[in-house]
């Protein structure tokens, strides 16, 4: 794996990690990254927390998959 690989993995599991704080945590820097609010501009709230948790742990999954394969 070329060193460039190997950074975008590294950033995928930490992006992954910080949208599974996203779930959790409510701060204006954390709360920048988070998919529900991206994806649903008007119409996120509490409930749609989930879908970072999610998109999180595939985001994880995958990466470490990378890495391993």
């Amino acid at each position: 794996m070329g060193s460039l690989d190997f950074a975008l993995t590294v950033a995928g599991i930490a992006y992954g990690i910080l949208l599974i704080a996203a779930t959790f945590i409510n701060n204006k820097f954390i709360g920048a990254f988070r998919l529900d609010v991206m994806f649903m501009p008007k119409n996120h709230s509490a409930s749609t927390r989930g879908v970072n948790l999610v998109a999180g742990l595939m985001f994880i999954g995958y990466n470490v998959y990378t890495l391993i394969w």
